[in-house]
């Protein structure tokens, strides 16, 4: 049965036995709040060490072209994306879009230029820049207009002085992408070449002395013999100074001493004689189209005869440097297509006019010789160079000219061409020795 009673909350006296006597009991209206002494803010604290983070050095982005100052992003966008303008113009424009916090891949849907694109364009620009400053000439600097991004950005390596004289070369022998990453590694690495064969007789403060060196230092290291041959001939085509001439050509005839093989110094030394056949420049996948001097003029021809000839435009137009009456069109040989500059083709009506050894000849044919006027050095015994005499052009050996004191000639002989021939079925018939 449940009780009515309702028992009440008990209240313990502050001096209940039940607490502790360790604790002394004090009443809680005569607490007093201890005052704790105010430090003097004005004495400062010792910094709390901060971490450093590392911030990749960004350079400022190029001043936007006053043309287009006035745009917004999405007039930047546009101008992007329609390319309008040279590629310098508006390059200043990706940095500046970035620092509004447009990131690469947002450019690229919007304007379809890669990353990699953004990336050539602005640091061509920057180079191309350099090269303003340094006074290049004007008609170096608009070879670069139309698609000079992506060569700039090859020699941006390069020390401003270099990238002056390497602009000048990639201009005049017109190079492609390739090239250029070519010439800039070569200038490069050639400091750290220096035990390398041959590294003395070249010369670094010339371009394509350090990019023939390269092409020279390719070529030895080919063991089949034809592949180091082409190698040193393209290196000899981009030397500049006579001594580092002489060295590849040592090699590419055989003088070396390092022992190279008789097989090579007997195919070097030669110089080879082809009959062409009837329509075999019709049918050929290459061609050279050289200028023809006639053996009866003097020394003036060959020195004014273009020096350069190529082909242009969609329908291969010959475009030559200058205006010239003879032309010989010859099949893609190998002794030819070497000759982007510099080759000449001199016309004489009686082969037997030619120094040969032995008379192999008994009838009168006319030919054409064609020579490097690039190689002008008569280095060789066995070679043969074009010269003037005072009944017009000949060719001579290079020990008769030594013999007579002359140092420099008119060019090195690379080809002998006789006129097609019905009865001749080989068309390499022999080498001129």
């Amino acid at each position: 049965m449940l009780s009515s009673t309702i028992s009440t909350p008990r209240f313990v006296s502050t001096s209940s036995p039940l607490l502790p006597p360790s604790l002394p009991h004090f009443p809680l209206h005569k607490i007093q709040c201890i005052p704790r002494p105010v430090i003097d803010a004005t004495i400062p604290s010792t910094p709390t060490p901060k971490t450093q983070v590392y911030q990749p050095f960004r350079p400022p982005p190029a001043p936007v072209p006053p043309q287009f100052r006035s745009l917004d992003a999405n007039g930047r966008l546009e101008i992007l994306a329609n390319r309008l303008g040279l590629w310098f113009e508006y390059a200043p424009l990706i940095p500046s879009l970035t620092q509004e916090g447009f990131a690469a891949p947002t450019i690229e849907e919007v304007t379809g230029l890669t990353g990699v694109e953004q990336n050539q364009l602005i640091v061509g620009c920057q180079v191309r820049d350099s090269l303003v400053q340094s006074n290049l000439e004007e008609e170096v600097l608009a070879f670069f207009d139309l698609g000079g991004a992506q060569l700039l950005y090859e020699i941006r390596l390069l020390s401003v002085s270099q990238r002056a004289e390497a602009a000048r070369l990639i201009a005049n022998e017109k190079f492609d992408v390739k090239s250029a990453q070519e010439l800039a590694r070569s200038i490069k690495d050639y400091p750290r070449r220096k035990k390398e064969k041959g590294w003395e007789y070249f010369e670094y403060t010339s371009p394509r002395d350090c990019l023939a060196f390269m092409y020279y230092r390719l070529a030895l290291e080919h063991q089949n013999i034809e592949s180091k041959e082409l190698g040193l001939e393209k290196a000899l085509e981009m030397a500049e100074t006579d001594k580092a001439k002489n060295r590849i050509l040592k090699d590419l005839r055989g003088k070396s001493g390092d022992g190279a093989g008789e097989e090579s110094v007997a195919k070097a030394i030669r110089v080879p004689v082809v009959r062409m056949k009837v329509g075999e420049v019709s049918e050929a996948t290459s061609v050279a189209v050289l200028p023809v001097c006639r053996s009866e003029e003097r020394e003036k021809e060959v020195v004014d005869a273009p020096w350069e000839c190529g082909t242009a435009g969609e329908f291969g137009v010959v475009v030559a440097e200058k205006p010239w009456s003879r032309w010989v069109v010859l099949p893609g040989w190998q002794p030819v297509v070497g000759l982007k500059k510099g080759g000449v083709a001199v016309g004489f009506s009686d082969a037997r006019a030619l120094p040969w050894k032995v008379n192999r000849w008994y009838k009168e044919e006319s030919i054409l010789v064609v020579a490097d006027r690039k190689v002008k050095e008569v280095t060789m015994d066995d070679g043969f160079y074009l010269v003037c005499r005072d009944d017009g052009l000949k060719v001579e050996r290079g020990s008769a000219l030594k013999e007579l004191g002359v140092a420099e000639s008119l060019g090195t002989v690379v080809l002998v061409v006789r006129p097609p021939s019905e009865d001749t079925q080989n068309q390499l018939e022999e080498d001129w020795e």
